[in-house]
Formats: structure tokens, C-alpha cells, sequence
């Protein structure tokens, strides 16, 4: 019985090995290797080529986007006011194509397109980076590291040729954060506990995700016409039941009509995008420790999910006119699924709810890359167990730190994707598709910068990401009232991640904002107070001063020979010292109305500052927001 065993054994090793060697192998060597090419990876791996850095993208699909593209979800949520970066590109190439500023076709968001539309205007950005390759239809085999450095990564293609890819650098992009965890890299999976979190509303441990869904795209093909599909196997339309007020209902409907539910996701050129959390075609399905066939034949469950929903609006709800869109995806059904969670990186640092609902608490704003605003959301409606209620905070918009992206030990890796280091609650406002493009392009830069310095990435500095993301517009503070062509802007975004003159953050519903208020005054006090959260030991005046704080003064302030707030304090902590004068500033300031005495607005403190103490570049923060000693 041994001795068969073990002669079994031999044999299946001696084939797997004869398979490897034989199978066709190719090999790669590149600076930056992107492992994923789906909403954050294409950004990500975009935006490092754009930087002059050799850059590969390697995507399992034929597509570009992930679930802005394979997964059908095609509407987007959140930051409909914060135009950063790639998102702002993104939407400005959808205006191009559709010859129209107005995407809100569906009556969830503003930035509503055709899944193969924005393919293409990934794979145009792509196909204009020479720096870049794309290669498709490759699946992540195994990882190769050195010690705790990751060194690149084995691939197979459909052609069953293997890939080698060595990479000085490598982004994990992948839906469910398969390369970090096979770079040992410690993450978590599920639900949290507040003596893991912090969070106050986190209130048990376990592995439960969130709802996935399997999305389809569905076409109006006029009056007339019978698109009906086959009965699916296995179908019960009471799953579907109390979806809609037009659909039979035991309990309580979600409350709007059948077609309010399908122009929820409705497209350009009469398509509608199907996403539908309630009694609709979400799925649970926890699949994320599984191998890759074993996760494809559960997928399954969540396929048939959807077809039944489609079966159940066809001859139910009576919309036997509206098929699948033959012209899109896999004839309508979604390449991939919707995953809005899965593992969860432990990262440099771990970005909690509480740095989101009072973030001048804390320091990690100051680090911010990418910006979201949307609240916290998850989908639990699917589940067939007992979800822990949890109570969502509501929360002003938010930057993400980038400490989030950096693994706490393995290097040679950054991470990008849904995977970045945040509690399960940050989670659901941290994956919607804006906020992952973002993130996936400070990835980018992080690489490429680590390239380019000949330095690892834990060891680029945070100011320096951030310099580079705000070339390319992308706002570091989350201010919805200051824009980018707005003259000041950058010297906003600058002064405010110095947290010297602070935002106001207010939770409005679905697109929640943070305010600068560019146009109003400020009181003496409160400037002063803005100093000292920056630099405790100022000298600063003791005698609390509610007068507004004018022209005249804040040059006195800043520039002062004698009392200026940025001189040395003591021969421990020097501050940077202020080479320029009042002459020169009002020579040079052109957006001022040079009137000492009148009350100095917001955004003009902010241009000063910026103008005179270059507070930002001066004062370089760690991962963790705090200011360097210099």
C-alpha cells in the first residue's frame, strides 16, 4: 500500500515536471510589472510608463479595465465632483467619443458608458506608451522572491506557453490580491473586531465579504421583438420576487417600478447595465482562498443568478424586448465578476474609519494620493447566514494615504486594487472604481519613482509622490469647492496637505464633500493655530486674537525678521527660513489686490504660503504623516 503510494507519487511529479519543461516558456525583463490590468492595474501601469519607465501590464482577460469594463459595471460611484487625475482623463474621453458633457443616462451616477467604450480608451492610452506592453490572455501561475523581495512573477498563457516576468518592481493588481498573499505578504479577509480595528463599529471577527455580483449588459431591441432567453436550469423566480413594486412581493418591494429599477443603470444607446442589489442578481460567494478552477465553477451559482433575473424581467415584468447585448462582453454577460472585496493588506499603515470621520485627529492626511467621496457600503443582502449588523458612520470625502499601498514587509511589491491596507468598513467606500483609479495611478508613480531613484519603495519619499501626482493633476485633499483650473489650486492642495489652513468635511448622502471655502477670511487665531499643528513649538502669539487676519499682516507673520513663524525656535528645531520680502511679494502676486488692510482671503493665505515658506516641499512628513526632523 506504501509502496504503490509512493511510486504514484514519483510518477505524477516526473509528469508535471516533464509538462513544465516541455510546455514553451518566454522570458521578460522589465522595471515595472503590473499583475492585473483591470481599473487600478491600467492606471497603474499607464501612469509608470508615462514617467519614461519600462512597464508591463499582464492581463488574464481581453480587456482593459476590470470592472469598469469586464465586470460590466459601467456606472460609475463617487467623485462625480472631485475631477482628479486619470478619472478626470478617463471622463473627458468619454465626452470625446459620446459628443456630449451629459453621461447621466442612468439615474445612479453621472458617468454612465458602454463597457467596450471604455476598453477602447484603455487600450488607446495604452497603445501610446512606448514604454508600455500589454499582453493578454495570461494567468498569474506563481511568484518569485529573494529572501522577503519579491523578483517577478510566472505566468501561463492560453497557448500554455509559460511566462517568466522579472521586475525590479511589481504592482499587485489582481481582483482578490492573489500576488500579495503568495508573497506572504500578512493580510485580512472579512469582518473585524474592534480590538482589531479600533473601529467602534466594528463588532465581530470573521470571514464574511461582501455580496459579489455577476453583471450582464442588456439591449432594448426595439418593440416587437422576443429576446427571451432559456429558462435557466435550476430557475425559481421567487428569488426575484419584491425586487421592484411591479414584481410579486411576500414582504416589502424596493420601492420604484420596474422600469425606474432598469434605468438605474441605463447606458448610452439603449443599454442598461445590470447591477441590482435588491432580491436582483448579487451572490454571495466567498471564494477567495480557493484555486483558481474551483473559483470558476462556483462562479457558476452567481452566473445563474443573473440569467434567472433576466429570465424573471423577460416574462414577469413583461420586457421581453430587452437581450443581452450581443455586442458586448461575452454577448452581454460580464468577463469577470464584480468582486467588492477580498483580501486586505497589512500594510506601512492601516487606514480606518476613524481617519476618515475626524481626519485632523490624525496625521495620515497629510500623505494623502488619491481622493473618494463616497459612503461606506456594503452588500450583505445575499448572505444565507446572519450578517452582524453594522452601524455605517456617515463620513465627509477623504484622501487615501499612501501607506496603504506599501506592504509592512515584503518589498520589491506595491499593491493597488481593492486590496490596499484598510479596515473592512474603509473598505466600502475605498473600491469604488474612481478611487481605485486614483490609487492605482499613485501606484504608478511610487514604482516608477523607485525606479528612477534607484531606491526601494518604502524608501521614496511622500512629498515626492505626491509633487509628481499634482503635475498630473491629481488632488491630494479631497477640496470639491477648488478645481484645477482654478489659478491657486495647486497651491491649495499643498498648503492644505500641510494641514496649516484646513478643510471642512461634511457627509452629503451619496457624493459627500470636503470644503476649503477658497473665499472666505480667516481670524488671526485660527491661522495661528494652523502653524502650531505643524510646528508645536512656534512662536507664536499666547494672547488668543479674533481679528481677521489682513494682508498686511500675514506678510508680517510670514516674513517678519523678528517674529516671523517659520525662524529657528530653539537649536533642536529649525524651521525654513523665509528668503523673500514684502516688496517681492507684492511685486510678484499678481492675484491679489494689494491692499494691506483688507482682510486676506483663504486661497491668497494659501498662494502666500506657498509663494514665501514653500511649506510643503520644506517640510517632508514619514508614512505616517509626521513631520521629519531636519
Amino acid at each position: 500500500m506504501h509502496f504503490n503510494s509512493r511510486v504514484s507519487t514519483l510518477f505524477l511529479s516526473f509528469c508535471f515536471s516533464v509538462f513544465f519543461v516541455t510546455a514553451q516558456s518566454k522570458k521578460y525583463n522589465t522595471d515595472v510589472l503590473v499583475v492585473g490590468g483591470g481599473t487600478g492595474g491600467v492606471a497603474a501601469g499607464i501612469q509608470a510608463a508615462r514617467l519614461g519607465i519600462r512597464t508591463m501590464i499582464i492581463e488574464p482577460t481581453n480587456i482593459l479595465g476590470g470592472m469598469l469594463t469586464a465586470a460590466g459595471i459601467s456606472c460609475t460611484d463617487g467623485n462625480d465632483g472631485l475631477p482628479s487625475g486619470m478619472w478626470q482623463q478617463f471622463r473627458e474621453d468619454l465626452y470625446l467619443h459620446y459628443r456630449t458633457r451629459n453621461l447621466s443616462t442612468g439615474w445612479v451616477s453621472e458617468t454612465c458608458f458602454e463597457p467596450h467604450v471604455a476598453d477602447s480608451i484603455f487600450k488607446a492610452w495604452a497603445e501610446k506608451e512606448k514604454n508600455l506592453i500589454v499582453l493578454y490572455g495570461c494567468r498569474f501561475e506563481k511568484l518569485m522572491k529573494k529572501q522577503n523581495r519579491v523578483t517577478g512573477v510566472v505566468f501561463r498563457n492560453q497557448q500554455n506557453e509559460i511566462l517568466i516576468v522579472k521586475a525590479a518592481v511589481t504592482i499587485d493588481a489582481t481582483e482578490l490580491g492573489d500576488v500579495f498573499a503568495a508573497a506572504g505578504a500578512a493580510y485580512d479577509l472579512g469582518m473585524e473586531r474592534v480590538a482589531g480595528s479600533g473601529e467602534t463599529e466594528a463588532i465581530q471577527k470573521n470571514d464574511i465579504i461582501q455580496d459579489i455580483t455577476w453583471a450582464a449588459i442588456l439591449k432594448d431591441y426595439g418593440e416587437g421583438f422576443d429576446k427571451t432567453i432559456a429558462r435557466p436550469m435550476g430557475y425559481d423566480e421567487k428569488k426575484y420576487y419584491c425586487c421592484c413594486t411591479d414584481a410579486p412581493c411576500n414582504g416589502t418591494p424596493y420601492k420604484v417600478n420596474a422600469q425606474k429599477m432598469l434605468d438605474y443603470g441605463k447606458l448610452p444607446n439603449n443599454k442598461y447595465m445590470l447591477n441590482w442589489p435588491a432580491h436582483g442578481n448579487d451572490s454571495y460567494l466567498n471564494v477567495v482562498e480557493e484555486k483558481e478552477n474551483v473559483r470558476n465553477r462556483k462562479y457558476e451559482e452567481a452566473k445563474k443568478q443573473t440569467l434567472g433575473f433576466i429570465y424573471f424581467i423577460q416574462t414577469k415584468l413583461g420586457f421581453k424586448n430587452l437581450g443581452l447585448a450581443e455586442d458586448e462582453l461575452e454577448k452581454g454577460m460580464a468577463i469577470i465578476p464584480y468582486n467588492r472585496e477580498g483580501r486586505r493588506l497589512k500594510g506601512e499603515i492601516r487606514f480606518a474609519i476613524n481617519h476618515i470621520k475626524n481626519p485632523y485627529n490624525y496625521t495620515l492626511y497629510r500623505t494623502g494620493i488619491a481622493v473618494g467621496d463616497y459612503p461606506v457600503d456594503h452588500h450583505h443582502g445575499q448572505y444565507p447566514g446572519k450578517v452582524p449588523t453594522i452601524q455605517f458612520p456617515k463620513i465627509p470625502s477623504f484622501n487615501v494615504p499612501l501607506g496603504a499601498l506599501i506592504p509592512s514587509v515584503i518589498d520589491g511589491l506595491i499593491v493597488c486594487e481593492k486590496g490596499i491596507s484598510v479596515s473592512n468598513i474603509v473598505n466600502g467606500s475605498t473600491r469604488l472604481q474612481p478611487c481605485v483609479l486614483l490609487t492605482g495611478q499613485a501606484a504608478g508613480v511610487l514604482a516608477a519613482l523607485s525606479i528612477k531613484n534607484k531606491m526601494s519603495i518604502r524608501q521614496v519619499p511622500v512629498r515626492k509622490v505626491q509633487e509628481e501626482l499634482l503635475k498630473h493633476k491629481c488632488y491630494l485633499m479631497p477640496y470639491v469647492d477648488v478645481k484645477t483650473e482654478d489659478p491657486y489650486w495647486e497651491a491649495v492642495q499643498k498648503v492644505g496637505a500641510s494641514g496649516i489652513l484646513k478643510g471642512i468635511g461634511k457627509p452629503e448622502g451619496w457624493a459627500n464633500k470636503t470644503y476649503f471655502y477658497p473665499d472666505s477670511t480667516i481670524r488671526i487665531c485660527e491661522f495661528e493655530k494652523g502653524i502650531r499643528s505643524l510646528f508645536p513649538g512656534s512662536a507664536v502669539s499666547e494672547v488668543l486674537n479674533r481679528n481677521q487676519l489682513t494682508i498686511g499682516k500675514a506678510i508680517k507673520m510670514i516674513t517678519g525678521k523678528k517674529n516671523h513663524l517659520f525662524k529657528k525656535v530653539n537649536s533642536n528645531k529649525i524651521h525654513p527660513e523665509i528668503l523673500l520680502d514684502a516688496n517681492a511679494w507684492s511685486n510678484q502676486l499678481h492675484l491679489l489686490d494689494f491692499d494691506a488692510d483688507r482682510p486676506i482671503k483663504r486661497y491668497e493665505l494659501a498662494v502666500m504660503l506657498d509663494y514665501y515658506s514653500n511649506v510643503f516641499e520644506s517640510n517632508p512628513v514619514n508614512i505616517q504623516g509626521v513631520l521629519l526632523k531636519k
